[in-house]
C-alpha cells in the first residue's frame, strides 16, 4: 500500500497560487544601477497582467536610511536575504541592465537552482548562454 507523500513548501505554494487565483509573478532582478529600466520593466509587466516584485531599496543612491557604512553593510545582507524570498516567490525572473555583477550572478544561480524561468532584457549577458 502506498500512501500520498505531503507536498512540498514549494508545491503548498504554487497550490495556494492556483486556489487564489493569483496572476503570474515575476520578479526582477539586476545591478540597481538599472532602477529606471527596472522601473520601466515593472511598467511592461503590470500592463502585461502581471504581479511584479523588485528591488526596493538602491544602496548606491545616498540616503539617511543607509548613510551610516556599517548600518548599509548589514543592510545589504538583510536586501539580499529579502531579495532570495521573492525569488522564491515568484514564478518567473526576469534580469534587467546588458550588465551582470556578482550580486546578480548569484540571483540567477539561485533562480536556476529553484527551477524559475529566467528571461533577460539583454540575452547576451546570460551567464550561462
Amino acid at each position: 500500500m502506498s500512501y500520498p507523500q505531503p507536498l512540498s513548501p514549494e508545491e503548498k505554494l504554487a497550490d495556494a497560487k492556483k486556489q487564489l487565483s493569483l496572476p503570474r509573478i515575476v520578479v526582477i532582478c539586476g545591478s540597481t544601477r538599472f532602477m529606471n529600466e527596472m522601473n520601466d520593466a515593472d511598467l511592461r509587466e503590470t500592463k502585461a497582467g502581471k504581479i511584479v516584485v523588485k528591488p526596493g531599496c538602491d544602496l548606491k543612491s545616498p540616503h539617511a536610511l543607509w548613510s551610516d557604512p556599517v548600518e548599509a553593510a548589514a543592510l545589504k545582507v538583510r536586501l539580499d536575504q529579502l531579495h532570495r524570498a521573492k525569488i522564491r516567490l515568484a514564478d518567473e525572473v526576469l534580469v534587467v541592465g546588458d550588465y551582470i555583477g556578482d550580486s546578480t550572478r548569484a540571483e540567477i544561480a539561485y533562480a536556476r537552482s529553484l527551477g524559475k524561468p529566467l528571461r533577460f532584457t539583454h540575452p547576451e549577458v546570460d551567464p550561462d548562454a
